[in-house]
């Protein structure tokens, strides 16, 4: 068998495992081998492409220099990845990976620039390279912008240009004209000039956005940079390439579908960047206080959690921060040991980032099976004796369904109000991401538990 079937045999083979990885990933007790499968999978398949280029190298350069460059890069683009995966921060994981989704379209770019200066017959490989470059220059400024808000390099608050809409819509059309010209009369100046306008319109369509959506548009991108991987796939005529970026494309286009449900967002708003601007008018009206609260200590706490019966822990970005998951741990398994029902209540947009909250709750050991999402947990609200809100807002703020008015109106959120007792931990009375404040705070039955998520969670276990 030649070295080119032994190849496309490894291609057919990695794409599979990607399958499987992705299917391993829908479920916490299969996730980590879906990782495994996809490390696996993608260690097939550069295997199978270096093997490929050094047998196309025979016929140019020669082996001794691709393989050198080859080895080159693998060594770098090893180095910084290990380096990153070892000092980034849980809480950095959504803007990281928004940078990462800037690399792949860049990548997009760069190889259909090259494709058409190496090939310029064929409407479809024409069309093929101009699909591409436009999808890869918007995932990649996009992604940077993502990145920025995320990062807080740049205010998070949506950029309202008058006639924001009709400018994206000039930029497409505008695009689309140069795209007619490009394939008509090929020629590399229509494709840069569309080039420079998709980058323009990735920077707006995000910029546009509040950062309080940006789960929403992280996940958006994800499905932009794997439909730019596959049209890179076409251009360079690589069937693995192809199958990968439509799985990453579809499945991030699935993933933000649910998520745009999940916040009652609508999902061509979202391919639009028309959504995350708020009712400013309505957000500084409700972020004052709404009446008194009340105060509690730990050692409260610690007292009513071993009286109750059933306890419900819903934890959000604040919890994060704090990396207080590893108290957090350590309480639910005292509570357990003395026979109280604890479980999760996890919203699905709880965190900066899609499974946030339930891959700190793992690194923690928290037990998959009472880690529930917001649908599972919200009927038995009313019954529950104890609800611990650690560092969440706005996913447990009544105002999404007692206030049109309210800019979350409509988002579905965690009902704890309806639980007998509820304790808030936050650092101060200040609003959430979204810039309202919560009725929650004000009820009869919510006490604050003010300070560090950390320290009052190891307060509570010391008292108990």
């Amino acid at each position: 068998m030649s070295l080119v079937a032994v190849a496309q045999v490894s291609y057919l083979v990695a794409a599979v495992l990607f399958i499987l990885s992705l299917a391993g990933l829908s479920k916490q007790t299969t996730a980590l081998r879906g990782n495994l499968l996809g490390m696996v999978g993608m260690g097939l398949a550069l295997a199978a492409t270096i093997v490929l280029a050094l047998d196309v190298a025979r016929y140019g350069r020669g082996v001794l220099v691709t393989a050198l460059l080859i080895a080159l890069v693998l060594l770098i683009g090893a180095g910084v990845g290990t380096w990153r995966a070892r000092t980034v921060e849980m809480t950095q994981m959504p803007e990281l990976i928004a940078i990462l989704h800037s690399f792949v379209g860049l990548a997009a770019v760069l190889v259909g620039i090259n494709s058409f200066l190496l090939e310029r017959e064929g409407a479809v490989h024409l069309v093929e390279v101009f699909l591409g470059v436009f999808i890869g220059a918007v995932t990649f400024t996009g992604s940077i912008v993502a990145y920025l808000k995320l990062a807080a390099k740049i205010p998070s608050r949506a950029l309202t240009l008058p006639g924001k809409h009709a400018i994206n819509l000039g930029l497409v059309v505008a695009s689309a004209g140069l795209g007619a010209w490009f394939v008509a009369a090929p020629s590399i100046v229509p494709l840069l000039l569309m080039t420079l306008l998709a980058l323009a319109l990735g920077w707006h369509l995000v910029a546009s956005i509040g950062g309080g959506d940006m789960p929403v548009v992280v996940s958006m991108l994800n499905s932009y940079s794997g439909w730019a991987a596959a049209a890179a796939g076409f251009m360079l005529g690589n069937d693995l390439l192809i199958v990968t970026g439509a799985l990453v494309g579809s499945s991030g286009a699935i993933l933000s579908y649910i998520m745009c449900k999940a916040m009652n967002r609508s999902f061509v708003s979202v391919i639009l960047g028309g959504f995350g601007e708020g009712t400013t008018s309505s957000a500084s009206s409700a972020a004052g206080e709404q009446g008194e609260h009340r105060e509690t200590t730990a050692e409260e706490v610690a007292a009513e959690l071993l009286a109750a019966r059933s306890v419900v822990i819903t934890p959000g970005y604040g919890m994060a921060v704090a990396k207080a998951q590893y108290p957090v741990a350590e309480l639910v398994s005292k509570l357990r040991a003395r026979g109280v029902d604890v479980r999760f209540g996890v919203h699905p947009v709880a965190g900066r980032l899609p499974g946030h909250m339930n891959v700190l709750l793992a690194e923690a050991k928290v037990p998959y099976d009472i880690v529930l999402e917001m649908d599972e947990v919200n009927d038995d609200l009313p019954e529950t004796d104890v609800v611990l809100v650690i560092g969440a807002n706005d996913t447990v703020n009544p105002a999404a369904q007692d206030d049109p008015t309210s800019p979350i109106a409509g988002m579905p959120v965690l009902e704890v109000w309806k639980a007998g007792h509820v304790v808030v931990f936050k650092r101060s009375m200040a609003v959430g991401y979204a810039g309202v404040q919560n009725p929650l705070f004000f009820k009869d039955n919510t006490s604050m538990l003010f300070g560090d998520a950390k320290e009052r969670v190891e307060d509570i276990v010391k008292a108990l």
